[in-house]
């Protein structure tokens, strides 16, 4: 993956992170030049949000306008769906993007997808403009060499009373590591010590993405209809209970640990592609059709908010805990392209196999999520509350 420069707040943890007891307190106030980065580098997930809500709520507007076939129309999502989700590693930033996904929807029962996609552009804009008023990272500032710009973005960040010098200290220790341990190449991440990590990274995006998830937000307004449910409702319904959940995830991640949240969430996501399969099962043999459309909603909604509760930013933040620092670049790119590539098969085969089968595509994604507990059960460390150092010793060690 081609190498970007980072933006000025350092929304994912660092190799070695100093613990905050190491600065003064003026050292972490709250300045405006802070805010507004952190509000800038924030309008990219919203637009990510955006993006993935987008194709739901406009996808039976694109097909009647234009004149789409299914394959045309699952073409037209891979190519707007975002290539990555910034700031992903932090569930604030998941929040955010869950608020530009539950906007798309809502806005999809009353605007035209046209002008959902100019909306879309808004945040787009907000962030291509504030980016020229936000100073550049102070750690690039320090790898690059320019000391004076980087200690005078420092004191743009903290404040001008705020003692930077120890702060300062740390990002020149913290640089000379990285430069020294990121020396090795791609080839590095298939040594034997390493196995375990890629193996949780790789399996846990794999486990996902083939879930279900974007298969069901992209496509929802078609799956309700297929049910015989009302598309407006439905959607409205999926745009309401996301908000609550993901911030529930904000919350219990650091209380109630990754494993616990990711088995309780691959569970709800399971029984609600279970109840959506019997819904069109039910369908198939003539049952009732409020029975179907029922079981149909009540299993996207409890997918949905099993999901944000868990599944949606919990592994992201495993993803910044397991790899070691000399394997953190190229194990990052290899697990964002597992994760955006399998989102792509997912979006783009999901109305194929609902024209296959209906009930049958919700029982297959229901057995993958079911198979995402014994995955987390057997290979899934608990990382709350270790430094990264103890995660990634207890899982390289034993296989030196």
């Amino acid at each position: 993956m081609e190498e970007t420069r980072p933006l000025l707040v350092e929304r994912m943890p660092d190799i070695v992170q100093p613990a905050a007891s190491e600065y003064s307190s003026s050292t972490t106030s709250t300045t405006a030049v802070l805010l507004l980065a952190t509000f800038v580098t924030f309008t990219g997930s919203f637009d990510s949000g955006c993006a993935s809500g987008y194709s739901s709520a406009a996808e039976s507007g694109i097909r009647e306008d234009l004149g789409l076939t299914t394959a045309q129309t699952s073409v037209y999502v891979a190519e707007i769906t975002p290539k990555k989700i910034r700031g992903g590693f932090t569930a604030a930033n998941m929040l955010v993007l869950c608020f530009g996904v539950s906007l798309m929807l809502f806005m999809g029962n009353v605007l035209t997808w046209r002008t959902m996609a100019i909306i879309g552009l808004v945040p787009c804009f907000v962030q291509s403009v504030g980016m020229f008023f936000i100073p550049e990272s102070p750690r690039w500032l320090a790898k690059i060499g320019q000391e004076k710009e980087f200690e005078n973005t420092l004191r743009r960040l903290r404040g001008k009373n705020a003692d930077i010098f120890s702060e300062m200290a740390e990002i020149r220790d913290y640089t000379k590591t990285f430069e020294q341990l990121s020396k090795t190449s791609i080839l590095n991440l298939f040594e034997r010590r390493y196995a375990h990590p890629l193996t949780i990274g790789v399996g846990i995006m794999l486990l996902q993405q083939f879930g279900g998830s974007n298969g069901i937000l992209y496509y929802a307004s078609s799956i309700f209809e297929a049910a015989g449910c009302s598309a407006s409702v439905g959607t409205t319904a999926m745009a309401i209970i996301q908000i609550p959940f993901t911030a529930l995830n904000v919350i219990l991640v650091d209380k109630s640990g990754r494993r616990p949240l990711l088995m309780v969430s691959a569970a709800g996501t399971c029984l609600g592609n279970i109840l959506v399969g019997l819904g069109f099962l039910f369908q198939g043999f003539q049952c009732s059709s409020e029975l179907c459309a029922i079981l149909v909603l009540s299993g996207i909604l409890i997918y949905m908010a099993s999901y944000s509760a868990g599944m949606n930013a919990t592994p992201y933040i495993l993803m910044s805990e397991i790899f070691p620092v000399n394997i953190r670049g190229s194990a990052g790119s290899l697990v964002t392209f597992t994760n955006w590539f399998t989102a792509w098969i997912v979006s783009y085969s999901f109305n194929f196999l609902f024209d296959w089968s209906s009930p049958g595509v919700f029982f297959i994604f229901a057995a993958i999520c079911g198979s995402t507990i014994l995955f987390v059960a057997k290979l899934v460390p608990e990382t709350k509350g270790r430094s990264l150092e103890e995660i990634q010793a207890s899982m390289t060690h034993l296989l030196q």
